[in-house]
């Protein structure tokens, strides 16, 4: 049903672009690593390369003049990711790290806007649920894939 949802809400928004195959394919490995996340806190490597290869490849060949702005949206965002899961506090995982540079990369075949909008609703997302969890006193690890997975989707339809 959910990735029902996705397709809709992806096929709805963009309309009939040559992009659309390509993302509504990348959405059922995006939906089975946010179960995988969501049940136990771990995103699988192999299936967030996946992610990317299915994504990235087709994107690729559709617009070959976006591939260095793509690339340089993972490459950013996977550094800054990798910073700030470095520091003490277990903050991000290295899949969380992996995640956020894969989505960065397809997302930067739309633009930067996208990037943008998919990461900052990924980031007020799990804000928003870390304080519900502080605020009622419910402090527990909080899985990201499935807010930057979600985050990403709402990137590709704002813009």
């Amino acid at each position: 049903m959910t990735l029902a949802l996705v397709a809709g809400l992806l096929a709805a928004v963009l309309g009939p672009v040559p992009q659309l195959p390509v993302h509504l394919l990348a959405a059922i490995p995006g939906l089975l690593l946010a179960m995988i996340d969501l049940g136990c806190l771990r995103l699988p490597d192999r299936l967030v390369g996946v992610l990317a290869l299915a994504g990235g490849i087709p994107l690729a060949l559709l617009a070959p003049d976006r591939i260095v702005p793509a690339l340089t949206a993972g490459l950013l965002v996977g550094t800054a990711y990798l910073a700030i899961a470095l520091l003490p506090g277990r903050g991000l995982g290295l899949g969380d790290v992996k995640l956020g540079a894969a989505l960065a990369f397809l997302l930067g075949f739309a633009g930067w806007p996208a990037v943008a909008v998919g990461l900052g609703t990924a980031h007020l997302l799990n804000g928003a649920i870390a304080t519900w969890l502080l605020v009622t006193r419910r402090a527990r690890p909080i899985p990201f894939g499935p807010a930057l997975l979600l985050g990403a989707c709402l990137g590709l339809t704002a813009v």
